[in-house]
């Protein structure tokens, strides 16, 4: 199968910088041979940074870019002076992104928002220079603080698309074609099931130059939670949708039985998504007549806004998007969704680790540490009490220092 540009999940792995070790030196000048430790701090080691971008969709950026350093610490020298802090490693990701670790599948974090910048690993810090260590009783200490080592992580990234209304239905419900006819999107239209593969996003248009945006997602059957057809791995792009569409199609055997069987395929992949507002579509009404219409309407549940539409025609679906505006915009509907969060389960690892493989993204990634070069950064003179000081305040030994 061809690749696609849609990539929604990537492998990284990211270290972050060591931070510098602290100077040893003494203050040694014409006119003044005991000028007693002068050596300066280290310099803290870079982070990685996450920052979300709305110009980005896909992780098709990171696909082939899966190693991530920051930059390393400057060592303190003479007359007080810190070594230069380590350059940041800034990994710019799409809104809807979340950070699973790959070894444990626990989650780390959640970008959400254009700007919002996280960091994923710290820097270590710099060692403080021998000045710091200075007493009356020891005016010479001949030792200084080693930096903080790196820290190392292999991280999973997944992409869940945001949108306001997402599209649930069996493959072949007319979903693409609804998201065709309402935005600009073009997504691939044939008669056989699973002929999308990939999710689509839509700007659908309302009155007065208003919009929302419109995901369609795979179709799914039943069983899917047990692995068939494509499973239940593009469900995660709308458990952020603010509203659910069902698309059931007017020609089918049972209309409540095929929208209970999708009821229970979400609660199998996430039980939460249970709570969301729904809306019912019966799609390709251009096949049924007015008394079939009737007969049908029936049958439908009653405890959630339904309306019949055939997106070719264009028939009931100016009342489709009223729905879905009113639906939207409920007084109710928006507290609900302010007082809303996401809660991110941890993954299991066994199924990622298939999902990744299927998809070329499990490979081993070959780390070199070729930064490590000089074995003297980790040689110093200690005392035999000498421990990292967790409670130093760093800014006040940076005034100093300047």
């Amino acid at each position: 199968m061809a690749e696609t540009n849609f990539v929604d999940y990537v492998k990284i792995y990211c270290r972050s910088g060591k931070g510098g070790r602290g100077s040893t030196h003494m203050r040694r000048v014409k006119y003044n041979p005991n000028g007693g430790p002068d050596g300066g701090n280290g310099g803290r080691g870079g982070h990685i940074i996450l920052r979300g971008n709305r110009n980005y969709w896909t992780l098709l950026h990171l696909r082939y870019d899966r190693h991530a350093f920051a930059g390393n610490g400057g060592n303190g020298s003479k007359n007080k002076s810190s070594g230069k802090d380590g350059e940041d490693k800034i990994i710019e990701v799409p809104c809807g992104t979340v950070v699973y670790n790959a070894e444990t599948g626990a989650y780390l974090c959640d970008i959400t928002e254009h700007g919002q910048e996280v960091i994923l690993l710290r820097g270590g810090r710099g060692g403080l220079g021998n000045f710091n260590f200075a007493t009356p009783t020891r005016q010479a200490p001949r030792f200084a603080q080693p930096g903080e080592p790196m820290q190392e992580l292999t991280v999973i990234m997944e992409l869940k698309l945001l949108a306001d209304v997402g599209l649930v239905g069996f493959p072949n419900a007319g979903k693409s074609t609804l998201l065709a006819a309402v935005s600009a999107a073009k997504p691939k239209i044939a008669n056989y099931p699973f002929t999308t593969l990939e999710p689509n996003l839509g700007i659908v248009s309302y009155r007065d130059n208003r919009s929302f945006v419109m995901a369609d997602i795979p179709g799914i059957i039943e069983g899917a939670s047990a692995g068939k057809g494509l499973g239940l791995r593009f469900l995660r792009h709308i458990e952020r949708n603010s509203l659910l569409l069902f698309m059931i199609p007017g020609d089918s055997d049972d209309i409540r039985k095929e929208y209970d069987i999708l009821l229970n395929e979400l609660a199998t992949f996430n039980p939460d998504m249970l709570s969301k507002q729904r809306v019912l579509a019966i799609t390709k009404c251009d096949l049924l007549d007015e008394e079939l219409v009737e007969m049908l309407e029936e049958t439908l549940p009653d405890d959630l806004p339904h309306v019949f539409i055939s997106s070719v025609t264009g028939s009931g679906v100016s009342v489709l998007k009223d729905i879905l505006w009113n639906e939207l915009n409920r007084e109710n509907f928006q507290a609900e969704l302010s007082k809303e969060s996401l809660v991110h389960r941890a993954k299991d690892m066994g199924k990622l680790q298939d999902e990744l493989r299927a998809m070329g993204q499990d490979d081993d990634l070959t780390i070199e540490y070729e930064d490590i070069d000089e074995m003297d950064d980790f040689e110093y003179e200690f005392d035999d009490d000498f421990e990292f000081d967790d409670d130093f305040d760093f800014d006040d030994a940076e005034d100093a220092d300047a």
